[in-house]
């Protein structure tokens, strides 16, 4: 018993042995110390514990990782940033191909134009235009499409892109054009049904792939329908009029569904080498394949074979940094044929210099960047697929048009996406950036 001031007895109280945690001060270390011998003590007891292993450290990501991250973007919130970098940079190449067909086509425009109207000296530029603004209503238009209407749609898009390739066989319909039968004109309006079948075979491919997607280990699930009899026949009708071009840009999209859809690598290995060695053969039984290709390789340069790949390196090297100023490019003065078409690429390393054809490869690169970090985050796989077809479509072609011109692939007649004259590609070029903006809509926050 104490004794208190008072005289009264007191009990004494038994204090509690756990240090209570520190407010704040800098005597904070003094409670930890204090604990020690309680805990001591309780082990001398009998208690045993067993010891806590010390925390690993987290390991350091690989600089590979740390780029898959950045440019997934999945471990950052969604903020909507995907839908306007895809727009932008679609807009932004719509209007430099505006730019750039008005300048390239000047030329042939003023030619065709000698003893008649004014007016017509912008022709080409007033069609491009037309089809551009067509493009961009249904590019929006599109938007507003969610993916089961797509799903609906594929299959009446995959039917209307097969009766459109019929027609241009059909006489009075379809014409041929340098060589090629890939065209139909139904009074003032032509185009290309194959710019058609492109978009079609991306949202087709993606709705029968996403229902077989478990199914897809077996080669008969992995190539039926998809690779026969649908891709086969809208490829086969396409090369039966001669655009090998085409067909390598259709035959690039249906590798890409296969392989966004988690089909076997061994089965798309073997089309790959299939379709390298079906491109060889229709080369090598085609006289102006094989003319191409040996003027490609330095081999024969005869009747003029060389021309034109040779003009576009002069373009491209005449441009230096900064180029020669826009509409000042001597190449398009008939060295260089339909230079608003397949070499538009070299009129504007001529016109603008190497920072002009950076600006458009940068252009490029960030679409494909915000459509793959917008992809990456969807779950959904007709969406991944639909975006992987679309995106190896169109960066695809831009890839193959400018190797094209720098004379790292052999002269093919593949138009620059956004920029080469031609009304139906800018029209379904936009069309599948309307799908792709579709998806940017409405992205999940997460997918880790």
């Amino acid at each position: 018993m104490v004794t208190t001031s008072s005289g009264k007895p007191r009990k004494p109280v038994l204090r509690s042995t756990r240090a209570a945690a520190p407010s704040t001060g800098t005597g904070s270390s003094a409670p930890g110390r204090a604990a020690a011998p309680a805990a001591e003590s309780a082990g001398s007891a009998g208690s045993k514990r067993t010891p806590r292993k010390p925390a690993e450290p987290d390991k350091k990501p690989s600089l590979f990782e740390r780029g898959i991250v950045l440019l997934e973007g999945s471990r950052r919130k969604a903020t909507g940033s995907a839908y306007y970098t895809i727009l932008g940079a679609s807009l932004a190449l719509t209007a430099i191909g505006l730019m750039m067909v008005l300048s390239a086509s000047s030329v042939e425009s003023i030619a065709a134009s000698a003893g008649e109207s004014v007016g017509s000296t912008f022709s080409f530029f007033m069609k491009q235009a037309l089809f551009a603004a067509l493009g961009v209503a249904a590019m929006l238009g599109l938007s507003r499409l969610g993916p089961q209407t797509y799903r609906k749609l594929a299959w009446l898009a995959l039917i209307g892109a097969f009766f459109l390739l019929i027609l241009v066989f059909i006489p009075g319909v379809g014409k041929e054009v340098g060589g090629n039968r890939n065209w139909i004109e139904i009074g003032p309006i032509s185009g290309q049904p194959s710019e058609a079948a492109k978009l079609a075979m991306a949202v087709w491919f993606a709705s029968v792939l996403a229902t077989k997607q478990k199914l897809l280990t077996s080669w008969k699930h992995a190539l039926v329908p998809v690779v026969f009899p649908g891709g086969a026949v809208l490829i086969g009708l396409v090369l039966i009029g001669k655009d090998l071009g085409t067909v390598i840009i259709m035959g690039m999209i249906m590798i890409a569904s296969l392989f966004f859809a988690g089909a076997p690598l061994r089965f798309i290995a073997a089309m790959v080498a299939a379709g390298a060695a079906g491109a060889a053969l229709m080369s090598m039984v085609s006289g102006n394949r094989t003319s191409r290709i040996s003027a490609w390789l330095g081999q024969d340069c005869g009747a003029g074979l060389c021309d034109q790949a040779n003009a576009g390196l002069y373009a491209l090297a005449s441009g230096g940094w900064f180029g020669v100023g826009i509409g000042q490019s001597r190449q398009k003065w008939s060295w260089i044929p339909e230079a608003h078409n397949d070499f538009i690429f070299a009129i504007i390393g001529e016109e603008f210099g190497l920072l002009g054809t950076l600006l458009i490869v940068l252009l490029f690169g960030v679409l494909a960047v915000a459509t793959i970090r917008m992809t990456m985050r969807h779950t959904d796989p007709f969406i991944r697929i639909v975006c992987g077809s679309i995106l190896v479509w169109i960066i695809g072609q831009a890839f193959v048009n400018i190797a094209m011109v720098t004379g790292l692939l052999p002269v093919i007649g593949v138009p620059l996406p956004f920029i080469s004259y031609g009304g139906s590609s800018l029209t379904f070029t936009l069309m599948a950036i309307g799908v792709l903006l579709s998806f940017a809509r409405k992205v999940p926050e997460h997918n880790l």
